[in-house]
């Protein structure tokens, strides 16, 4: 069960965004992303806003595109009537879901009306997330001809039984081939891996990460399992029929990767990521991290400009209603107050390689710093030169960190 959408205030019909959502506008980059629903199996630890066909009455999915693209549409429209300044997106990510369970004719489709409304920046990143077993060569060539310039791959694990814990569809043998058919096809390549599986050794977690480096990615992210209230796996470790997560077992699983990613030639430069060189970051999700402005489109997905937030209707059933009556399917949205604004900037800046300013932080947040030093949390030299950066151990405990900043 997909977790429910937070409270807010009524979105208008309209869609139209406060005055204060257009100030410095043209300073921030823009990005778009659009969700995709739509998974072939529903797996066991995931939260996301997805539905498998068998789950799906009032909708379609071969008309999706169609009705994602009117939103973009609406959205481009919706921006301009604010006041918001006019910027080619400099970022487009699809997700979901599974964007690839759609004809790549589609993906191509949502990306030319992007192209059509707001434009591509110079060297924008446009990706999509795919399961290893959801394309072949010419899927990913013709999204490479459309304008797509990275695949994102869940590959998650390595190792078969890890996962069948998981509910993945994918056998291990096919990452290597799609990764490099994305690679011929003049793709970028990213792996995202999961650990802390309930049965996962580390042994097994050495495996998955050898398994990601030899497709030698241009990125990786490695994510530790959260069990998700309301999911298949949440109901199977309080039945006792999975362990639950050892989290000793995950420190010690990130440790290794870190350093065998680090050994291989990749960088962390947020707390689950790692790049081949900067220019192979994902600058989309960055954006999240640094506050700067993106459209969502689709069931459920979640915008941002400006400080106003706002989240559409969930289903894909009530998306496309709203979307055939020619109204904003958001839900609800939010203004984010300067306290709210801080905490966040406080919150996400700290996990990125980059750090958060010293000058940002309140007097009771700056008296705290001394200590994050001495405890090994955070980087000495760094803070004298006026940056909070994590160090390894600070990125273990990210949330003693942030709660020591935000006191």
């Amino acid at each position: 069960m997909a977790a429910e959408l937070p409270e807010g205030d009524p979105a208008p019909e309209d869609g139209l965004l406060p005055a204060s959502a257009a100030l410095g506008s043209a300073e921030r980059n823009f990005g778009v992303y659009v969700h995709v629903p739509y998974c072939r199996v529903r797996c066991g630890y995931c939260d996301f806003n997805t539905y498998t066909a068998q789950e799906l009455t009032g909708t379609r999915q071969d008309t999706y595109a169609e009705e994602a693209a009117w939103e973009l549409s609406f959205g481009a429209d919706v921006l301009r009537r604010s006041g918001v300044a006019e910027r080619k997106a400099s970022t487009v990510f699809f997700g979901g879901g599974t964007p690839t369970l759609l004809p790549a004719s589609d993906l191509a489709f949502m990306l030319r009306r992007i192209k059509d409304e707001w434009g591509l920046a110079e060297g924008a990143e446009v990706t999509t997330e795919a399961n290893p077993d959801s394309v072949d060569a010419e899927y990913l060539q013709t999204l490479a001809n459309a304008g797509f310039t990275r695949a994102s791959f869940g590959m998650q694990s390595a190792v078969p039984s890890v996962l069948k814990t998981l509910d993945r569809t994918h056998s291990p043998e096919r990452v290597p081939v799609v990764t490099k058919q994305a690679r011929d096809a003049g793709l970028q390549v990213s792996v995202d891996l999961i650990y802390g599986t309930p049965g996962e050794t580390l042994s097994d977690w050495e495996r998955s990460i050898d398994a990601a480096l030899a497709t030698d990615p241009d990125h990786i992210s490695a994510y530790a399992l959260i069990v998700e209230r309301g999911t298949k796996l949440a109901a199977q470790i309080r039945r006792g029929e999975v362990p639950e997560p050892d989290e000793d077992l995950h420190a010690e699983m990130y440790e290794l990767a870190d350093t065998r990613f680090r050994e291989a030639g990749l960088s962390w430069y947020e707390i689950s990521n790692w790049s081949r060189t900067p220019e192979t970051k994902s600058r989309h999700n960055l954006a999240y991290w640094t506050g700067e402005d993106w459209w969502a489109a689709g069931p459920g997905a979640h915008s941002h400009v400006g400080g106003v937030r706002w989240w559409n209707v969930k289903h894909p059933a009530a998306y496309a209603q709203r979307v055939a009556a020619g109204i904003s399917p958001a839900h609800s949205r939010e203004l984010l107050t300067e306290e709210a604004r801080y905490d966040e900037r406080v919150l996400l800046e700290t996990r990125v390689v980059e750090g958060l300013p010293v000058d940002v932080l309140r007097p009771e947040g700056r008296k705290a710093i001394a200590g994050l030093i001495a405890e090994g949390l955070i980087d000495g030299r760094e803070a004298i030169k006026g940056r909070v950066i994590p160090t390894l151990r600070g990125r273990l405990l990210a949330d003693t960190v942030v709660h020591r900043l935000l006191p």
